[in-house]
């Protein structure tokens, strides 16, 4: 089974890799639709149902504890991406309530009422030591997330709290019964991937630990300063340049078509796979 997470995160299934992580999704409406009993729902009018959404809207809205706290840092991470850390010391609760890699949240900016959906790109320790979130976020035009990279250091954001399960780390445990371990992540969808690899997960315990990371160009491509690091953790790195410049002497390509060159696995019911990215890739993988 492999899956994809990104913020709200989705998934999909596959039978050849049985053993993925992933962050379980939001209940859709259309399920909450489907739990409504049919004799019931056939009399439900169309205005109806619109007051029904709307009351099932402002329900998930007054559920939601905004906490306002401010940016620390914000700086370019790569092409169209920036690094940003707001600072939580405030709220003790926020910090600690972030207890698994790929968990996610939302951040609201004052006056604009679309929430953006990030991962949390930092491990739960960071969290609790300093007393602080780290995001990676794509700057896209016309979003919520292009107005907070366009903010400054002191500028305060709201926080809704911590949300989803993370990545179920038990599914691949103990290490010496799934010894390889295959990660795949495009652009943005490293976040949490950062986050799974430096809150450790038993690595360098593993024969087997492959990051296929694709980008369009090195230019795009965040967390290069931390691949060193991730190697002495027991990760391997192998990066997927799309659209390289003719100096690039790595993998090019696609992530799954990196993969299916490479293949080398030994034993796939022994193999864990965790996938952040776009839907494409999780399918074809």
């Amino acid at each position: 089974m492999s899956l994809t997470f990104s913020p709200p995160p989705l998934s999909r299934s596959s039978s050849s890799l049985p053993h993925a992580l992933h962050t379980p999704p939001l209940l859709p409406m259309s399920i909450l639709r489907r739990l409504t009993p049919r004799h019931l729902s056939l009399h439900i009018n169309r205005n109806n149902r619109r007051r029904v959404a709307s009351v099932a809207a402002a329900v998930r809205q007054d559920t939601t504890v905004w906490s306002q706290a401010p940016l620390s840092q914000i700086e370019p991470a790569a092409e169209s991406l920036f690094h940003v850390t707001i600072d939580v010391s405030d709220f003790p609760d926020l910090a600690t309530s972030h207890t698994q890699p790929g968990q996610y949240l939302q951040l609201r900016i004052p006056d604009v009422e679309k929430p953006s959906f990030l991962a949390i790109a930092s491990p739960p320790s960071y969290a609790a030591a300093k007393g602080a979130f780290e995001f990676l976020v794509k700057s896209v035009a016309g979003s919520t997330a292009e107005l907070l990279c366009g903010l400054k250091k002191g500028d305060v954001v709201e926080l809704s709290q911590v949300m989803g399960k993370g990545f179920q780390l038990d599914r691949i445990s103990p290490p010496e019964k799934y010894p390889t371990v295959l990660i795949f992540a495009t652009g943005s969808g490293i976040s949490p991937i950062r986050s799974l690899i430096e809150s450790g997960f038993s690595a360098d315990e593993r024969s087997d630990v492959r990051l296929y990371y694709g980008a369009r160009n090195l230019r795009r491509m965040a967390y290069q300063d931390r691949f060193k690091d991730w190697e002495s953790s027991g990760v391997k790195i192998v990066p997927v340049l799309s659209q390289p410049d003719d100096s690039w002497t790595g993998e090019t390509g696609y992530v799954q078509a990196a993969f299916y060159r490479a293949k080398k696995i030994d034993s796939p019911l022994a193999t864990g796979v965790v996938l952040c990215g776009q839907k494409q890739m999780a399918e074809v993988c």
